[in-house]
């Protein structure tokens, strides 16, 4: 019945039946596959988390169909065909790194200014700098250059929080990126709304063009409580209600955020923005640094996803973020890289899972604190459920999207190794990823970045910056 069907077809087959029984019946019945990633070492992420010798991924359209050993999938399919077959001999292959926070385009203000607070970092040099460069054309090549980034660095999903979102949404499609873009929205005049009567118009017609599209979620993003006030909160809220797009916000990200809040609200950021009702399962809280045990106790009662930032936290010495404590709450805590400006210079999230669990480390003073597998989890399962998209990212399972990631253990930092997560967690780089596959799709192979014009952008990225730097003198 389904041995003939079009990937387009099947895939809108499996849409319907991933979550029944008959699921594994249809799978059976495919023989041609658009991808067989064979013979590698296949890092789940799954409910058991196990690692696969000599295992097997397969992929039809945009979908995982088979992870398993090569073995049985030789004994279930013994007629399969692919369009193309990789072999990962030598290699891990494991879902992509999540970027759960970001702001892509500032890519191009990177290390405008650093060694600065982050107040005076955003209202001395980041707002005069965005105000006087930040155009739709900005926006577009920034994006292009964050895109090579994170895609070298085996990132497939990324959370932005920017201006002119529309733009970096079709920026991020054509490079062939998962992304939840938000549109921000602050109490005065940014580069593409002046007010808030513009800023409705652009994100409404934002978040109606982007719904159902397969890559790009469109969101609403509120920078924070301290820079927008309570109507616009409420404002954001029903906008994003009315199209069930997510919530992004930074929330307790500073010392100064909190004492402030304390002082204005009578109330911790996290207990205002409860008192408010802008708690729920649509948000995704970045930083969540300064949270008590109320505050960790109302995120996880309220579905709140939060993003550790670990890099950017150190850099601007806002704090240690209770990772350990969120987690044992029951919060879902995944991974961010913020900046690339500023905050955090670079988008590398591997760089991210081994600073996060020695920065847990050396606050608690435990070797024991945060583990490799429990960071590794945070920059793919438990990110996708930071995020919300836990149903379709995240793992390698029959039924998710195809968004994987090949690094290679031919190097000398990688080797020898015992222990997978360990590997990944403190040995290898971002460098170290070689293929890359997102949504069924191809976009670098053999660290050949097969979507973007990487030459033209780096030439680009250096006219900007030369722009920049002349428009502060």
């Amino acid at each position: 019945m389904f041995r003939n069907l079009s990937w387009f077809s099947l895939v809108a087959v499996l849409a319907i039946f991933s979550a029944s029984s008959c699921f594994a019946q249809i799978v059976k019945q495919v023989t041609k596959f658009d991808i067989l990633v064979t013979h590698g070492t296949v890092v789940t992420m799954d409910g058991s988390s196990h690692a696969i010798e000599d295992g097997v991924v397969a992929v039809a359209g945009d979908a995982i169909l088979f992870v398993g050993l090569a073995s049985d999938f030789a004994l279930h399919y013994p007629k399969a065909t692919a369009t193309e077959t990789i072999d990962a001999r030598g290699k891990l292959v494991l879902p992509g790194f999540i970027n759960g926070h970001t702001h892509a385009p500032m890519t191009l203000l990177r290390g405008l200014k650093d060694d600065v607070t982050l107040d005076v970092w955003l209202k001395d040099y980041i707002f005069p700098a965005e105000a006087k460069n930040v155009t739709q054309d900005f926006v577009r090549w920034g994006t292009r250059l964050a895109a090579a980034e994170m895609i070298r660095g085996g990132i497939t999903t990324f959370v932005d929080m920017y201006y002119f979102e529309d733009a970096l949404a079709e920026e991020t499609k054509a490079a062939g990126l998962r992304a939840i873009v938000g549109e921000s929205w602050l109490d005065f005049p940014v580069p593409d709304n002046k007010n808030e009567a513009e800023a409705t118009v652009y994100t409404e017609k934002f978040l109606k063009r982007w719904q159902g599209d397969p890559l790009i979620h469109a969101a609403v993003a509120p920078h924070s409580v301290y820079l927008c006030s309570q109507k616009t909160l409420h404002d954001v809220q029903a906008l994003a209600h009315k199209y069930h797009a997510p919530i992004l916000i930074h929330v307790a990200e500073i010392k100064k955020e909190l004492d402030d809040s304390l002082a204005q609200n009578h109330a911790t950021p996290v207990q205002y923005m409860n008192r408010i009702g802008l708690l729920g399962p649509d948000i995704i809280a970045a930083h969540c640094v300064w949270v008590d045990g109320t505050d960790r106790k109302l995120l996880a009662e309220n579905g709140v996803g939060c993003v550790h930032n670990p890099s950017s936290n150190m850099m601007l010495a806002s704090g240690i973020a209770p990772v350990i404590e969120e987690r044992a709450a029951g919060v879902a805590v995944g991974l961010g890289t913020d900046g690339p400006s500023g905050s955090n210079n670079d988008l590398d999230l591997m760089e991210e899972m081994d600073l996060a669990a020695k920065l847990q480390k050396i606050s608690k003073m435990d070797p024991r604190a945060l583990g490799a597998k429990a960071v590794v989890e945070m920059a793919t399962i438990e990110g996708a459920k930071a995020i919300h998209l836990e149903k379709e990212i995240g793992s390698l399972e029959p039924g998710k999207k195809a968004d994987l990631v090949l690094v290679s253990l031919e190097e000398p930092n990688a080797v020898p190794m015992y222990d997978v997560y360990s590997q990944l967690a403190y040995a290898l780089k971002a460098s170290d990823v070689e293929t890359v596959i997102i949504g069924g799709r191809i976009v670098m192979r053999d660290r050949k970045l097969l979507t973007l014009r990487e030459n033209d952008i780096l030439a680009k990225a250096r006219e900007y910056g030369n722009n920049v730097q002349a428009s502060l003198k």
